[in-house]
């Protein structure tokens, strides 16, 4: 278990998290919704091991890119309208999940994804993370067994039950139990999945 501060996360335990990604390792990490479980984007055997943590098929998996920004947003994205860019613009960093056409450029294990989940979120330890790695990180929700709290938010808890199935726990304080308003935009209406922690008066 690494703790970290949002305020002021320390660079060398950064760099630590790095390390554990870019050789195939999978983290719990604090966003600025619920603790989620990542891993870089470009390994396939960290995706693997997620899916199979999920008890999901990878190529059914519906799974969010963590950016630090919209800056590489036409690595992973077809064209966007202008609306929409500046929609994200406004939302972003924020807790929303968008949703939106895929382009050909994904890596091999999402090729058949028409679409994909984007996010910025709100939380320093995210933005520090996904720069010092250079790509996004591949997220997904840790949910609970209790369907009242739905989501753990203690890092002590979320450590002492994925400890033996993890590389790495952060620490980043109580987490949400709220998880991020998910929008799609892959179409030519703006169609609300799920409401959830984002503004949707700002849509």
């Amino acid at each position: 278990m690494i703790k970290l501060y949002e305020e002021n996360p320390n660079p060398k335990q950064i760099e630590e998290v790095i390390k554990t990604l870019k050789s195939g390792g999978v983290i719990i990490y604090p966003t600025d919704t619920v603790y989620g479980l990542g891993c870089d984007i470009t390994s396939t055997k960290a995706l693997n091991r997620i899916a199979k943590l999920k008890g999901i098929k990878i190529e059914k998996a519906n799974w969010s890119f963590i950016c630090k920004d919209l800056s590489n947003l036409s690595d992973y994205v077809r064209q966007i309208h202008s609306s929409t860019f500046k929609m994200l613009k406004r939302c972003l960093p924020g807790a929303f999940t968008f949703i939106l056409p895929g382009n050909n450029t994904l890596p091999k294990v999402f090729k058949n994804k028409k679409t994909v989940g984007i996010r910025v979120p709100n939380n320093r330890i995210c933005h520090d993370l996904v720069e010092a790695l250079g790509n996004p990180i591949v997220s997904t929700s840790i949910r609970d067994e209790d369907e009242i709290l739905e989501y753990t938010t203690d890092p002590e808890l979320i450590f002492e039950k994925w400890k033996k199935l993890v590389d790495i726990v952060i620490d980043g304080g109580y987490g949400g139990n709220v998880p991020s308003t998910v929008v799609n935009l892959s179409g030519d209406e703006v169609e609300i999945i799920r409401e959830g922690k984002g503004d949707i008066t700002l849509l």
